[in-house]
């Protein structure tokens, strides 16, 4: 006899439950705020207990499912929200702002990011009986999605090997296989897809980017990255703004003084090495976008965001 579908009702009260029990699982592999790698390659938990401010990181290619609380992510001027009820996909290397706006001692926010491995993402999209829904054309290299009851078992499912450590070398793999599958059930499949393929235009600006993540230090050669992606450069232009919200010397400036400013503030180094180390010729001009990017100079900054760190520390440790 065949399976019913659930009623749509149905449906929203299992998702909800899933929902509610990855985040026992989170919270239990969580004891302490932050974030926690684990022993399957890629995966990492997250619990925040309070709001946080505006941050600047790199988003590489991932999946966030979030199960609980609100985070806020801003890429090129486009905002995405994430809530309890979301995923986000990122399936290229962008630099992004973020601030976790809904988070509490009694409510945190707890999620999971997967980091994507692309062989196995070409791999199941390689299936001739692999179905996609339909989506819309694909643009930025982020998009957010509302989890499903597929997607909640697959997290699941990879949640639980660590509870059985010896089979996380077998079967760690097949769980993101599931993962992957879901996410290509969803109408977020095409960004996922369009990255993948060989050839498609997304592709191939991909691997511009990549290369530029991987050399933002070096002098900028429209030409050259052109190449990179086996197009022309107007091409170029048009397909990296389309993905990324910004042009490849905007990408480059944003991760130039995000690492400059990394540096400083892991590394000790003061503005003038930072700047050189990260490819610029001049430190006033560094200073001069620094300010810009960042809201004040180089060092004024690095002692607000240490002062800011010192003060998160102290909250923790009092709690």
């Amino acid at each position: 006899m065949a399976k019913q579908a659930k009623k749509p009702g149905e449906q929203k009260a299992a998702v909800i439950e899933k929902r509610r029990e990855l985040a026992r699982r989170i919270e239990a592999l969580t004891q302490t705020a932050g974030t926690h790698s684990t022993a399957i390659p890629g995966l990492a938990l997250s619990h925040r207990a309070a709001p946080s401010a505006c941050m600047w990181a790199t988003y590489e290619p991932s999946l966030a499912v979030f199960v609980q609380g609100r985070k806020r992510i801003n890429l090129g001027g486009t905002e995405y929200l994430c809530d309890g009820a979301s995923f986000l996909l990122t399936s290229i290397d962008v630099p992004v702002q973020s601030q976790i706006i809904e988070a509490s001692e009694k409510v945190p926010m707890i999620s999971m990011l997967l980091k994507l491995d692309m062989p196995i993402v070409r791999e199941v999209l390689s299936r001739e009986d692999l179905a996609l829904p339909e989506s819309s054309p694909h643009r930025r290299g982020m998009a957010v999605g509302e989890t499903t009851v597929g997607l909640l078992d697959a997290c699941l499912h990879l949640i639980e090997l660590l509870g059985t450590p010896e089979d996380i070398p077998f079967l760690s793999q097949l769980a993101q296989r599931e993962i992957v599958y879901r996410i290509l059930q969803t109408p977020q499949a095409e960004r996922l897809r369009a990255i993948a393929t060989a050839g498609d235009l997304s592709h191939r600006t991909a691997r511009a980017i990549s290369w530029l993540r991987a050399n933002y230090a070096k002098p900028l050669r429209v030409e050259e990255l052109a190449g990179v992606a086996r197009m022309g450069v107007s091409t170029l232009h048009h397909q990296f703004r389309a993905l990324t919200a910004m042009s490849p010397l905007q990408y480059q400036k944003q991760l130039r003084l995000q690492t400059a400013r990394q540096r400083m503030l892991m590394d000790g180094l003061d503005a003038t090495s930072a700047a050189y180390d990260v490819g610029y010729e001049s430190v006033s001009q560094f200073s001069r976008e620094y300010s810009r990017f960042f809201g004040q100079p180089p060092m004024r900054d690095v002692k607000a965001q240490r002062n800011a760190n010192a003060a998160v520390s102290a909250e923790v440790s009092a709690a």
